[in-house]
């Protein structure tokens, strides 16, 4: 056996048998490292979520296109005017806001878009706005504590009415009953706004609306704002009547038009029960 060389005892047959385990046993440690650095998330790329973001691609195709392009980054009509603006990095939260609210998918352009009842459920608005947070980030639909106001104190709804009369009485007045703006556009009463629509609009700034970020108005802020408004909203008219809640120049011009219109009614109730008295000539 001498002169044989290990190399030699392997031979060809025996070589290649071995390849096998060896490029086996490679493959399932380039695995196993793989998994241990890849986040879970990436690697769950067919769990639920990312259904629901082909959920919401495939609704948006159908519905939604038309206006703000097939890939959300805005679209034009036949004029070449823009038909929907570009929605990547508007955020989870201003889907919900305006899907929610019927204002989207609307009806046609306009100088505001009203809210009207949603077209889409609760699990389609939600798959729309997975699909537009995976676009790019932006707000995300906030956490139900973030504007749940059912223990909020009277220090809180106090101070919330001092934020809402300095950020928000310009536009919605200080009722929270809206007004108008210019060029047909108008702040919308907030009597029926939910507390999560009334969170996600300061949010986002939707429409007419200046975004109120978390840097500009605290959660806190935030919160004590929707406080003041639901206690506008649940507060009674002792009177009877709200007159709008503008104060002394509705009511004054109420008592006005009534109380001057009763004077006139009387006084010409009085002159038709006095009898005519006719002149005789000489």
């Amino acid at each position: 056996m001498e002169g044989v060389t290990p190399r030699r005892l392997l031979g060809p047959r025996f070589r290649s048998r071995l390849r096998l385990p060896v490029i086996g046993t490679a493959l399932v440690a380039v695995g196993l490292v793989y998994a241990a650095l890849v986040p879970s998330g990436a690697a769950g790329a067919d769990g639920p979520q990312s259904q629901q973001i082909e959920a919401g691609r495939r609704l948006f195709a159908v519905g939604c296109a038309s206006c703000h392009g097939l890939h959300a980054d805005g679209g034009t009509n036949a004029d070449g005017r823009m038909a929907g603006p570009s929605l990547i990095g508007v955020g989870a939260a201003a889907v919900d806001f305006q899907v929610g609210t019927g204002r989207m998918p609307a009806a046609q352009p306009g100088a505001q878009i009203p809210q009207k009842p949603p077209v889409y459920n609760q699990d389609e608005i939600a798959a729309l706005a997975a699909y537009i947070a995976s676009l790019a980030p932006g707000p995300a639909i906030p956490a139900s504590a973030s504007y749940d106001v059912s223990k909020a104190t009277q220090e809180e709804i106090a101070r919330g009415g001092e934020l809402f009369r300095t950020n928000c009485t310009a536009c919605h007045n200080f009722a929270g009953r809206g007004g108008a703006l210019p060029n047909g556009r108008y702040a919308p009463s907030l009597m029926s706004t939910t507390p999560r629509n009334m969170y996600q609009a300061m949010l986002t700034g939707p429409q007419q609306m200046p975004v109120f970020s978390d840097a500009v108005l605290l959660p806190e802020d935030k919160r004590a704002i929707i406080a003041y408004i639901v206690a506008l909203q649940t507060s009674k008219d002792p009177g009877g009547f709200g007159v709008g809640r503008l104060g002394p120049v509705s009511e004054g011009l109420w008592g006005w038009l009534v109380g001057i219109g009763l004077l006139v009614a009387v006084a010409v109730w009085i002159g038709a029960r006095v009898p005519r008295v006719r002149r005789t000539r000489d």
